[in-house]
């Protein structure tokens, strides 16, 4: 086998695992399904607080996050079209920084939406979402 090709597909399986992991884990923080843990998600003192934060932060986190997502869907995708070496080097890197811009972007909105819902008049450390009313 090419040693290009076995590097192209190294690379693409990364960044198609990567993007399909955080995509799901921002839609499942977003909806509630992913609770509040030490492992996945924003994990800061203001998001770890409650869970009303946890949510309030993941919610506006989302779309930055799945744009995140995508771009490293995309760039694993793009990696396995033949170019030179140099250009899978450029778009990797550039779908690396891509997701880290992304994510961060998203986790600095997400700690604002959190530190918003705590100083809201009536907030409470620890508090949990209210039920969604019948319709």
């Amino acid at each position: 086998m090419d040693d290009s090709l076995v590097l192209r597909s190294v690379l693409s399986l990364v960044m198609i695992g990567s993007g399909l992991l955080v995509v799901w884990m921002a839609s499942a923080a977003a909806s509630g399904q992913l609770q509040r843990n030490s492992l996945a998600g924003i994990r800061t003192p203001s998001t770890m607080s409650s869970d009303v934060a946890w949510v309030a932060a993941h919610v506006r986190a989302k779309r930055p996050t799945m744009i995140a997502g995508y771009l490293a869907l995309a760039t694993g995708l793009v990696v396995l079209i033949p170019m030179p070496e140099w250009g899978i080097a450029v778009i990797v890197l550039g779908g690396c920084g891509a997701l880290l811009g992304f994510v961060l972007h998203g986790a600095r909105v997400g700690v604002q939406a959190a530190k918003a819902v705590l100083e809201a008049p009536g907030a409470r450390p620890g508090a949990k979402p209210a039920a969604e009313p019948d319709a």
